[in-house]
């Protein structure tokens, strides 16, 4: 964003001088950030410092502390992926796949919306998480300690209980996917405030997916299944790579959210 002067710290901002100030800096829904950074600020200067921060380029969930994810809203901090809304749409095919599942497993949690909003919707499940950034899984235990879940550290699988082998009903898996040379044509936001290992999935972006594909059945329950994001041109390969290790595997498409995940599910 282009440096502009933020509101003056020293005077209340009015919305209409916030909605300038952010259109200015080059936030494209500027009413909309206005109204949410007002919501959220207790007083007028925490307003203004709000808006200072978001002049300087900091993702607006970074600047409220929070982002909504299926109706909920999890707390984000600085170092800490940002869940995205085309995300809701695993969730949502997870629901879809697995409806009466007790046991699920969030990895690579990250802030760990993904597991809160999976358990929001099944009711009472036993919900573990996991990740290998310290930072995010001090963030995932605010969030998944609402919905009475377990968030261990570590990576993949080796964080996780062995007593959940051969017991998770749903396995989601949001794990990095950019190819390591288009890290840096990401947004800007993306590149200089979120952690580069829950972005960069390797040369062609499916490294960590391929090892999630090659654990996965040992820990699904009979009829689980594991659900992974990625993009239109690498889920043929996504694809292949859970077939190799036995799983049925599906695709699922939302033009709208322009999100593709596939799933594998334990015969």
């Amino acid at each position: 964003m282009p440096s502009v002067s933020a509101v003056p710290p020293a005077m209340p901002p009015s919305r209409d001088s916030v909605v300038s100030t952010l259109r200015t800096a080059g936030c494209v829904f500027a009413e909309d950030e206005a109204e949410l950074i007002f919501a959220t600020a207790r007083t007028p200067a925490e307003a203004a410092a709000m808006v200072e921060r978001r002049v300087a380029g900091l993702p607006l969930e970074l600047v409220v502390g929070w982002a909504e994810f299926r109706g909920l809203r999890i707390a984000v901090e600085p170092g800490v992926f940002v869940p995205r809304r085309r995300t809701e749409f695993l969730v949502e095919q997870a629901l879809a796949r697995g409806p009466g599942s007790t046991v699920v497993v969030d990895l690579c949690c990250g802030s760990g919306a993904v597991g809160a909003a999976l358990a929001a919707a099944l009711g009472r499940v036993e919900l573990h998480a996991s990740d290998i950034d310290p930072a995010a899984v001090r963030c995932a235990r605010g969030n998944i300690a609402a919905v009475g879940g377990h968030v261990h550290e570590g990576d993949l699988f080796e964080a996780l209980p062995v007593a959940l082998r051969g017991r998770v009903g749903i396995l989601a898996a949001n794990v990095p996917y950019v190819p390591s040379d288009e890290i840096g044509l990401l947004p800007q936001e993306a590149r200089d405030h979120e952690p580069p290992a829950a972005l960069d999935g390797g040369t062609d972006g499916l490294d960590v997916l391929r090892r999630v594909a090659a654990e996965a059945p040992r820990w699904l329950a009979p009829g689980g299944c594991v659900l992974v994001e990625t993009s239109r041109h690498q889920a043929p390969a996504a694809a292949e790579a859970f077939e190799r290790t036995g799983l049925v595997t599906q695709q699922a498409v939302s033009e709208e959210l322009y999100a593709h995940v596939v799933i594998g599910v334990r015969r």
